[in-house]
């Protein structure tokens, strides 16, 4: 049972990675070349042409210039917010902000991870190349194809409703620097511009359906819809003793000693597993899907949690959703001389609180199982605290009839994610927060997001374009009475 659980759950890892930027080369044919109308025939070719750009993070510019001009062309309103690499973001909206209704905001980013290794590249990872099969090149999952069918969807709709109101706008977002969280992007625009942007729903990158997470029903796909995820927290551990440097008399207290027993203090000892409402519902829900014992078995975790949880343990990936995760990212002396007994050590610990863990009491059972007072804790950044999105929400249940018309062989599930994204910093400002990508993809191409020879397959980019145009008439149909004949007439 918990290896299938495990099957299901292993794709998150893919969000985990954030790589640091380099330079960037700009293709200019791609900013010139007159790529059509925005249907479903044109846009697995729109996707080619944005992903020619190698918008690394720190580098969004000339990318982000390519996808505004193509908003512009097709009639939406833009709001530029930062205009520079590393801090260049815009909306492009059926309607100015300036209208103040409530927006339901398509959240995506801009940049990507560097592309590795290029001689482990099939196809060039700037070259947006198609073939019969595959759309190829850094960015075509993560996360300029989740863009594309975003913007793809906006157009439909404002094409659609042209001369009339609607009770709300529909936003497509674009920001920088997901990749390595820097605060120009999403978070330049939540300090910035929440008010104005004035978002009911924001939905963004998360997983797609998988196929294989089911024992008893494997041919079955399940959708997942994440509606929180853990929080970073990482931390700085600095130790300074001085003491004499030569490393021919071995001193009775020295920092990299002393560090060393202080980690494994840390780390030596088993994370609690955590059950909390919405982990033990998502197995709950798991478990409705799946049939006799492992069925039963999941729906009824807190009873086998005994027999559980040294499982849940030998699969990390599983087991970070039910505990709060310390890892160890480095430790650094600053010495690179043998017989040198440096007089300082630091030690950097990446650490994931699931969402109502409490920030203050973590780095107390820190300090205290370092069981060393010298050594000095530090928070280099921290999270907010946030509460999960409610999967009893409208905009929930629209999400998930929108995709179950579309993909009518999947089932749909709440889930947590490990990992973090843009979207959280709009969780914690309370506001509802549902990510996934609406496609059905074999698990082959997850493999392939932050590697090399990222690609995604053909024809399913219009099918995740219909799942967003379904869930925004789905939201007009809870307002049917707030459609007007007259277009709404606000200044950009």
């Amino acid at each position: 049972m918990l290896s299938k659980i495990k099957a299901f759950l292993s794709f998150f890892l893919i969000f985990i990675t954030a790589i640091s930027s380099y330079s960037q080369v700009v293709n200019s044919d791609s900013t010139t070349q007159n790529l059509g109308p925005l249907t479903n025939e044109n846009i697995d070719t729109y996707l080619s042409e944005y992903v020619k750009f190698e918008s690394i993070s720190g580098h969004e510019k000339e990318a982000g210039e390519w996808i505004k001009n193509i908003c512009i062309e097709n009639g939406l309103h833009i709001k530029q917010m930062g205009d520079t690499d590393g801090e260049y973001n815009f909306t492009a909206s059926i309607y100015p902000l300036s209208s103040k209704l409530p927006n339901i905001v398509l959240l995506n980013h801009i940049d990507v991870v560097p592309a590795g290794d290029l001689s482990k590249w099939i196809e060039p990872p700037f070259s947006g190349k198609i073939t019969e099969t595959d759309i190829w090149g850094r960015g075509a999952w993560d996360n300029k194809g989740n863009a594309i069918m975003q913007l793809f969807s906006v157009v439909e709709i404002l094409n659609k409703y042209k001369g009339k109101q609607l009770p709300f706008n529909v936003t497509f977002l674009a920001v920088s620097c997901e990749e390595t969280q820097c605060r120009g992007g999403a978070e330049y625009v939540i300090n910035n511009y929440l008010d104005e942007l004035n978002p009911a729903v924001v939905l963004g990158e998360g997983p797609p359906a998988i196929k294989g997470a089911l024992q008893t029903r494997p041919d079955k796909s399940v959708f997942p819809i994440s509606v929180a995820h853990k929080r970073a927290l990482w931390i700085k551990l600095k130790l300074n003793i001085n003491t004499s440097a030569h490393g021919s008399v071995t001193p009775l207290r020295y920092a990299n000693k002393e560090m060393v027993e202080a980690l494994d203090n840390l780390l030596g000892k088993k994370q609690k597993a955590i059950y909390t409402d919405l982990n033990v519902k998502m197995l709950k829900e798991m478990g409705q899907l799946e049939k006799g014992l492992t069925g039963f078995a999941m729906r009824h975790p807190k009873l086998f949690r005994m027999f559980i949880t040294p499982k849940l343990r030998q699969q990390p990936e599983l087991f970070s959703i039910f505990s709060n995760t310390i890892t160890l990212t480095s430790v650094d002396s600053m010495n690179d001389v043998v017989n040198v007994i440096p007089s300082e050590v630091t030690a950097l610990l990446d650490c994931r609180l699931l969402p109502n863990s409490s920030k203050d009491e973590f780095l107390e059972n820190i300090k205290k199982r370092l069981d060393n007072d010298d050594i000095e804790v530090s928070t280099i950044y921290s999270m907010p605290e946030m509460k999960s999105s409610d999967d009893e929400s409208i905009y929930y249940k629209n999400l998930k009839k929108a995709i179950l018309k579309n993909h009518t062989e999947t089932d749909v599930i709440t889930i947590l994610l490990p990992n973090t994204s843009d979207a959280g910093l709009f969780r914690a400002k309370g506001i509802a927060t549902f990510c996934t990508v609406p496609v059905n993809i074999e698990m082959s191409y997850l493999d392939n997001i932050h590697s090399e020879n990222e690609r995604i397959p053909r024809g399913i980019l219009a099918n995740g374009k219909n799942t967003y145009v379904d869930f925004i008439e789905e939201c007009i149909k809870e307002n049917p009475d707030s459609l007007s004949t007259v277009p709404l007439s606000v200044s950009n």
